[in-house]
């Protein structure tokens, strides 16, 4: 059996897909909607011997389907977010402590000591609705930050644009996780020149404003917060775990997170380092649900399994992907 420590003290490429290839034998076993999905593919899972022979579930079965591997109660439902009418993805947590320990380590992995910052919140369109993923993990940094700075701020601007200044004077290490649309809104307000504060965009426009290149957008924001640098956050519902980027574009993986570069064209096959395709993401730490997700991001990945996301799929272009939507 696969114990958390298994997963998160993941240290070599072997013992990654050690670990992998035995969650794909549990999951193919004890998840109905995941086997359902391989036995269409005709896999045979004695025969999966390396990640790239294990079948990848398209992300929109979790629009449609509970995507589950074990009978426990539902500790937490987290849903993302869309605009009315439009079908949402549901994922069901059986063990949200499991959440709780990818997230937090994570984070220390990339940042160090959480109590070393506070941390400010700018996610209006993810605080107005329920169930999202995000604002559980926030909420949860911003009280383990155990400083009495740290917190959400939704349409005060005025309130954020003080706190900034005020921290960021007193040479306070800050870290203000901030939805695209509303960071833009604030530097519209206010021109910084922030030095010891962290700006991390979850991405997303959420319909408030026209989406950017990201080199234009990092770029407007580095010049209004006054930063050298715009860090970024890589999560999604589907999934338990999340990737960071320090500065342009470019995204590393805790070490149970690996992802892999399919083919637009076959689905099925992958492509070389350094050339644009479908992210596939591996999280190990999605065991109670799949660990192996299909995603609708375009990417690239680099050599030293870092990589970019260069935007998203039309629903008309997942290619291959459609097919398997049952």
């Amino acid at each position: 059996m696969i114990t958390t420590s298994d997963i998160f003290s993941v240290s070599s490429q072997k013992q990654f897909e050690k670990i992998a290839l035995k969650i794909f034998r549990f999951q193919f076993e004890n998840n109905l909607v995941y086997r359902e999905f391989c036995d269409f593919l005709k896999t045979d899972p004695q025969k999966v011997k390396t990640l790239q022979q294990i079948p990848f579930l398209p992300i929109q079965f979790f629009k449609s389907h509970d995507v589950v591997s074990n009978n426990n109660d539902i500790q937490e439902v987290f849903s993302s977010s869309g605009t009315t009418g439009i079908i949402t993805s549901k994922h069901l947590v059986t063990d949200v402590s499991l959440y709780e320990e990818s997230y937090r380590h994570g984070f220390s992995q990339f940042y160090g000591n959480i109590e070393d910052y506070v941390v400010l919140a700018l996610l209006p369109s993810y605080l107005e609705r329920e169930g999202s993923s995000l604002i559980y993990m926030v909420k949860d940094l911003i009280s383990l930050s155990n400083h009495n700075d740290s917190g959400f701020y939704l349409h005060n601007h005025d309130a954020l644009i003080s706190k900034l200044i005020e921290l960021d004077d007193a040479g306070q290490n800050v870290i203000l996780i901030g939805v695209t649309f509303a960071l833009l809104d604030l530097i519209e307000k206010h021109q910084f020149q922030l030095k010891h504060t962290i700006i991390m965009e979850t991405g997303g426009m959420k319909g408030k404003r026209k989406e950017m290149i990201r080199e234009e957008l990092h770029e407007q924001l580095c010049e209004g917060f006054g930063v050298a640098a715009i860090h970024s956050e890589y999560g999604m519902t589907e999934l338990l775990s999340q990737a960071y980027s320090l500065g342009e574009g470019i995204f590393e993986c805790p070490s149970w997170i690996q992802i892999l570069v399919r083919d637009t064209e076959d689905a099925l096959s992958y492509i070389p380092d350094g050339k644009t395709g479908g992210i596939n993401v591996i999280d190990l730490a999605n065991i109670n649900s799949c660990s192996f997700i299909a995603t609708q991001d375009l990417g690239k990945k680099y050599p030293n399994n870092s990589f970019e996301v260069l935007g998203r799929f039309d629903n008309s272009d997942i290619r291959g992907c459609n097919l398997m939507v049952m």
